[in-house]
């Protein structure tokens, strides 16, 4: 079955995206990024926006995201995939990124969460955009202590931002 995912979570004023891969089962089920309860994503944003995102509903958290000049969404917009795994997906289908470019036109830099979502760095880089792979938020991801990833996160949103 192939599986869809998310609209973007884009302002006209965004400046700095964020880009996935494709939302695990968990968002899936809850119709929103980042919403297994082990993902760093929403807990790191919240650290360095001063904001208790977590705490909020998806809606609310995205326009927080937005107020701040941010933007998320995924490199996919579909694919077939048994479980999470970014390793798992099959028959992938890109997003379109000029379209998200003509609705976001300050957007100037992206930060890829992980490795499968890095692989569309080049696409941006050539477009002039200033590009940044960090480490996943993912559970799956634990290479990394909770602090290493939010201090690289940190770095990363508020150089580019």
């Amino acid at each position: 079955m192939m599986l869809q995912g998310f609209e973007p979570v884009v302002g006209p004023a965004s400046r700095l995206l964020v880009l996935g891969s494709f939302p695990g089962e968990a968002s899936l089920a809850a119709g929103g990024y980042y919403a297994h309860p082990r993902n760093q994503f929403w807990p790191i944003l919240a650290r360095v926006l001063a904001r208790p995102l977590p705490d909020w509903p998806f809606e609310r958290r995205y326009r927080e995201v937005i107020a701040a000049g941010l933007a998320i969404w995924d490199v996919y917009g579909g694919c077939r995939r048994e479980g999470s795994l970014d390793s798992s997906i099959r028959d992938a289908a890109g997003n379109d990124f000029d379209a998200l470019l003509r609705r976001a036109p300050g957007l100037h830099a992206v930060v890829f969460n992980g490795r499968t979502a890095a692989r569309f760095e080049r696409w941006f880089a050539k477009r002039g955009l200033r590009t940044r792979v960090l480490p996943s938020t993912s559970p799956a991801f634990a290479g990394m202590s909770a602090d290493d990833k939010f201090a690289r996160w940190a770095a990363a949103i508020e150089a580019l931002r």
